[in-house]
């Protein structure tokens, strides 16, 4: 199924800390709905690597030591080496994918949630990233049912491929375990960047529209991709 769809970036949150010779970048928003997705440039200008961590389907306390609530959707995040549609896919999960290996890092620090009757759900998403050359890396942040096609493709896979939607159409965000239980989620997210080194930057994608509180940033893109599904493995919920 090809669509067209335009996609809002909001960003309410950026915290920039460095921390010895580390640099930190917390951030939190909110997706419109399960078609959306949030995108990050960061800008590594030494070799070296970073890690990334979500909290906002579990809940925790970040690195900026803000407590997030859980109730988020459950979430995809990857990272591409470079920028726009030729930005080449290294790595990235959700739960719901049968690459999904981050639950004894991601949980804790990220809560684990009760889905229906089930409890004890780890669907936070922890990854670290080693021997990367300097450069600009794209990190994508979705809803887990709606992520970019380049992780279920075999590599080269580019950022320009698309996105895959097994969300249905759904106009809200919604977690299951089984049919018969399901947690209506949120649209909030919030996403750690720990790079090993200091300098570090973080790059607002553009278009885009900015304003600044303390060290908060607010950034708004639209961008159109091509979609297609496709069907994935789900070794922990269905």
């Amino acid at each position: 199924m090809n669509r067209t769809g335009c996609v809002l970036l909001a960003v309410t949150a950026l915290v920039v800390a460095r921390q010895g010779s580390a640099t930190t970048f917390s951030l939190t928003g909110t997706l419109a709905a399960p078609q959306d997705y949030a995108t990050f440039t960061l800008d590594l200008p030494f070799s070296g690597g970073f890690t990334l961590q979500t909290y906002g389907f579990g809940g925790g306390t970040n690195l900026a030591a803000e407590l997030i609530s859980r109730g988020g959707f459950d979430p995809f995040v990857g990272v591409f080496e470079g920028t726009g549609p030729a930005a080449t896919f290294i790595d990235g999960t959700s739960d719901l994918l049968s690459n999904y290996t981050s639950e004894p890092a991601a949980c804790p620090p990220a809560g684990r949630v009760t889905i229906g009757s089930v409890t004890g759900q780890c669907g936070d998403v922890a990854l670290s990233f080693t021997g990367l050359t300097a450069g600009l890396y794209t990190i994508v942040l979705s809803d887990a049912l709606y992520y970019p096609a380049a992780a279920g493709e075999f590599p080269p896979a580019y950022l320009g491929d698309g996105f895959d939607d097994l969300t249905g159409g759904s106009p809200g965000f919604q977690t299951c375990y089984d049919s018969a239980d399901c947690n209506t989620d949120t649209g909030n997210w919030a996403l750690d960047i720990n790079v090993a080194e200091d300098g570090a930057t973080l790059i607002t994608p553009e278009p885009a529209s900015f304003g600044l509180t303390g060290l908060g940033l607010l950034c708004a893109a639209c961008v159109a991709f091509r979609l297609r599904s496709i069907q994935t493995n789900n070794p922990e919920r269905t």
